[in-house]
């Protein structure tokens, strides 16, 4: 037996393949994996839309934001919140792939590979964040039924507001689902504490109509600094809490911090293959 493992070649370490590559692979992967799930794509629209038509209509015009001129009908003022709402469900449902690829065994040979870790981590969440910027970006045809005219610059600003917001929501979505072995624990962890984070957001109502205690937790949440910043950007002259340059500095920061923690959680857990 001595003889005959000493027989077997033992595996050479290979250089690594660099971070370019299989970042950009990875990324490939995930947006086309995304966009062959019809039902998918449909859902991820569909259900904001749904949200906005039904919940503005049904407020109509007996909600008073204070917002003054530009959003007299609730449909005006959901609208940012409508957008984060679809950023928010692309972001982290597209994180799901994290499970569904430990479960297939996908992550296991990506992780035994001479690949970093961090090029696991940029992929995924790149893939994931270019998903929830599409979706977020396409959301803007229907601007106009909501009282906002958009033009080259207002495209680009709102653009680099949903690309950050993306960013940091597809990297805590990543987090949460790396040390995971199950979607059911996943959907449990979105229901109990992202979608709040989405309620606590001013999306739904303004901060500075909300009693103390709320008020403190929305101005702590870092997704009320991207509806503020996409309120102020479609709406300009809407009075809001923060300053547009404070709302773009929270969510780089916010995005910095959840690519850390991403980036950690990777390195410190050690996957699994599935039972």
């Amino acid at each position: 037996m001595a003889t005959q493992a000493a027989s077997i070649p033992r595996a050479t370490p290979q250089p690594s393949a660099g971070l370019v590559l299989p970042a950009f692979t990875l990324w490939w992967r995930e947006v086309v994996r995304f966009y062959r799930q019809t039902t998918r794509v449909i859902g991820v629209l569909a259900s904001p839309l749904v949200f906005w038509l039904v919940i503005g209509s049904g407020f109509g015009t007996s909600f008073r934001s204070g917002a003054g001129a530009g959003q007299e009908h609730y449909l005006d003022y959901f609208y940012p919140g409508a957008l984060i709402m679809i950023i928010l469900f692309t972001s982290i449902f597209t994180m799901m792939s994290v499970i569904e690829d430990r479960k297939e065994g996908f992550l296991l040979s990506v992780l035994v590979a001479p690949v970093p870790r961090s090029a696991i981590v940029l992929g995924k969440v790149l893939g994931g964040t270019t998903l929830a910027a599409i979706q977020g970006m396409i959301f803007l045809i229907f601007a106009p039924f909501a009282g906002v005219h958009l033009d080259p610059v207002k495209i680009l600003l709102v653009g680099v507001v949903v690309f950050l917001v993306s960013f940091a929501l597809t990297a805590l979505g990543f987090a949460i689902a790396w040390p995971m072995d199950s979607t059911q624990a996943f959907h449990g962890i979105v229901n109990l504490f992202l979608i709040p984070l989405w309620l606590l957001s001013g999306a739904l109502f303004p901060l500075s109509g909300a009693s103390g205690w709320i008020r403190i937790i929305m101005r702590l949440n870092p997704l009320t600094y991207g509806v503020e910043g996409l309120r102020q950007l479609l709406y300009p002259g809407t009075p809001t809490s923060f300053p547009l340059s404070s709302d773009t500095a929270t969510l780089v920061v916010f995005s910095l911090v959840m690519f850390a923690i991403a980036f950690l959680m990777a390195n410190r857990r050690t996957t699994r293959p599935a039972a």
